[in-house]
């Protein structure tokens, strides 16, 4: 018992007695010095805080890690909702904007009308110039027309992509409806409207998204294309070999023509201002040549 730390309490024998007590009483090793038994103590009781303190971290981590997060998920969620609260906003603007330009030109084609009433009664002068004015009203396709023509659907594939190709291929795309009514004109139409979409020359085709733009207007598929002239021919220029048609339908493309012995083409309905092309003015002796 030459190894049992006397702690100035007790007498060596005594620390030697109460040694023994405690081996018994909970039934350790009596063979064991006391110091290293001491010792095993004293690190099983740091290991024990060890674990406390590193669990406590683990706590305080995880608790920080979903502050965090919450914190980025709202500003995330207040930037998408201030963006779109922007974007209504924007839409009622341009709501409003369109009603007040279709109540313009409402206005100014009655006013029109009445214009043309009165010239026509006036003399055969008049008259002349009201029919030209008709004409050129068609010609910039400011009103309503009808007569024989076609009426071509384009839809997107409904078919699964087999093998390794875009995607994007398989949905109609502005430049296809582009192809589809130059060909028509190319055919000898002479008026066409695509969903009722008025085409005149300042009308622009193009892709925005997942829609296509008409006249500033978004249009989704499927597409109505009607035009008005030779029906034949032009059923026989979207039906040329290795065209247009036979392009379209080799991706999945949905295309149907249908030839009719009457369509209407609506007016056009949006503003039209030249702010740059102005009628060219001609000097009295140009005029007179």
């Amino acid at each position: 018992m030459s190894a049992i730390r006397n702690t100035g309490l007790f007498t060596e024998k005594e620390s030697s007695e109460r040694y023994v007590e405690w081996c018994e009483y909970y039934d350790f090793d009596r063979s064991v010095p006391y110091n290293i038994l001491e010792r095993n103590t004293a690190s099983m009781k740091k290991t024990h805080a060890q674990i406390a303190i590193g669990l406590v971290c683990l706590i305080m981590a995880f608790a920080i890690t979903l502050q965090i997060r919450s914190v980025s998920y709202n500003r995330a969620n207040n930037a998408d909702t201030a963006r779109a609260a922007d974007l209504q906003q924007q839409l009622r603007v341009e709501r409003e904007r369109t009603t007040n330009l279709y109540e313009q030109i409402l206005e100014l084609s009655s006013d029109l009308e009445e214009f043309k009433g009165e010239a026509a009664k006036s003399s055969d002068y008049s008259k002349v110039l009201a029919k030209q004015l008709e004409r050129a009203e068609v010609l910039a396709g400011l009103t309503t027309v009808e007569g024989p023509g076609v009426i071509v659907t384009l839809r997107d594939s409904s078919g699964p992509n087999t093998g390794n190709i875009d995607p994007s291929l398989y949905i109609v795309h502005d430049t296809d409806i582009l192809w589809l009514i130059n060909e028509l004109r190319d055919a000898g139409a002479e008026a066409i409207s695509l969903n009722g979409e008025r085409l005149i020359s300042t009308s622009e085709i193009r892709c925005a998204g997942s829609t296509v733009s008409v006249n500033n207007n978004r249009h989704a598929d499927p597409y109505e294309i009607i035009a008005i002239g030779d029906s034949a021919n032009m059923e026989n220029a979207l039906l040329m070999r290795d065209g247009v048609y036979d392009t379209l339908r080799g991706y999945g493309i949905g295309i149907t023509i249908k030839k009719a012995s009457k369509v209407t083409v609506n007016a056009y309905k949006g503003n039209i201002l030249f702010k740059y092309a102005f009628p060219l003015q001609l000097s009295p002796a140009k005029e007179a040549e």
